[in-house]
């Protein structure tokens, strides 16, 4: 990127950083309270700190609510959609072979052993 563009970048960057402060995000998984009942920080819930395995995790959550396997969250209802759960599960087999090499031994247990149930999984309702 050219120096303009660069800094153009770091303007937004330093932008949206000072937004999320100002929303609670701030707290990065250092919540207020002191109980689990009280993860709070000012008015707003605490958000765990973005992390890889969060993030897989997640896209695991919901591979696992497309393929019925878990209730949707917002709903509270089951229900099977194989086509958008085949898509998640590809997403995180892309991911894998980007970033195979940027990951540690913790995180390559955790995806192949969330593509490996999730696959399965997809599997039985075939």
């Amino acid at each position: 990127m050219s120096d303009t563009r660069n800094s153009e970048h770091q303007d937004w960057k330093d932008r949206f950083d000072a937004a999320s402060a100002e929303c609670g995000g701030a707290c990065a998984g250092q919540p207020t309270g002191t109980t689990a009942e009280e993860k709070y920080c000012g008015d707003q819930p605490c958000m765990p700190k973005p992390t890889f395995s969060t993030f897989v995790l997640s896209l695991a959550s919901s591979a696992l609510v497309q393929l019925g396997e878990v209730p949707d969250p917002s709903t509270g209802e089951q229900h099977e959609d194989t086509v958008l759960a085949k898509h998640t599960i590809d997403i995180l087999s892309m991911l894998q072979d980007k970033i195979k090499n940027g990951l540690d031994a913790e995180e390559t247990r955790l995806l192949d052993g969330l593509l490996y149930e999730l696959r399965m999984k997809f599997v039985m309702k075939k």
